[in-house]
């Protein structure tokens, strides 16, 4: 048995950098799109219809940023959870297992508006059931990423990994996510102002992962010895 120091990114490290990634490919994949015209929720059947016709091409080159993305995030969250359990525990609460379980339903749950999205781009017939469906996926999507910021946020300011004003964010972004996700049987057949509370709180979100993210890099790591056969 040789006792090494084994010198390398620790994995909360590489967890912060995913989640600084998971913030940079979400918003590109959105850039590709959102300029072109992508229909809001509720929008005419016939507009997007015409749409995901005439831009399949960058429907299909925004989706395949998404498996990236999802790979980061569960990383990310991964790497939020090693840090705070071990705090967590000595307080007798488990906030960053609440956060991590709702990052692992947002994934599925946008795989399926993904999925859908992807099947309009294709679609010969049928636009107004998969537009219904991705409406609805969309709008009940908020609920988890509420979950998922609610965790984190408070589990992270409860053991002083984040400051005050970013569980602040985080909890505010929470509350409009999910908001926006009870409000959605009454956006999800028509454009409505209340798209603006969905698309505001999202951007607090990607903001509050970048900065989770930051935090997690910049968390100070001593080196540990490791104990190697050979």
């Amino acid at each position: 048995m040789i006792d090494k120091i084994k010198c390398a990114w620790t994995f909360t490290r590489i967890g912060g950098s995913a989640g600084l990634g998971f913030a940079l490919v979400i918003v590109g994949a959105n850039l590709i799109l959102e300029p072109t015209g992508m229909p809001p929720v509720g929008a005419d059947v016939a507009d997007v219809d015409a749409f995901f016709t005439d831009k399949a091409g960058l429907v299909g080159l925004s989706s395949m940023f998404l498996p990236a993305a999802w790979a980061c995030v569960v990383v990310f969250g991964a790497a939020v959870v090693a840090t705070l359990w071990p705090r967590e525990r000595s307080l007798g609460s488990a906030w960053s297992l609440v956060g991590f379980a709702g990052l692992l339903l947002q994934n599925s749950t946008f795989v399926g508006i993904a999925a859908t999205r992807l099947a309009l781009s294709d679609s010969t017939g049928g636009a107004a059931g998969l537009w219904a469906m991705h409406n609805a996926l969309f709008s009940l999507n908020g609920t988890f990423l509420a979950v998922a910021m609610l965790g984190f946020s408070l589990g992270g300011w409860r053991t002083d990994l984040i400051r005050r004003w970013h569980a602040v964010l985080g909890l505010t972004a929470a509350t409009g996510q999910f908001a926006w996700a009870t409000l959605g049987p009454l956006v999800i057949d028509h454009v409505s102002p209340l798209s603006l509370l969905g698309l505001v709180s999202w951007l607090l979100w990607v903001v509050w992962i970048a900065t989770y993210g930051i935090t997690l890099v910049r968390l100070p790591a001593p080196l540990r010895p490791v104990v190697l056969d050979g």
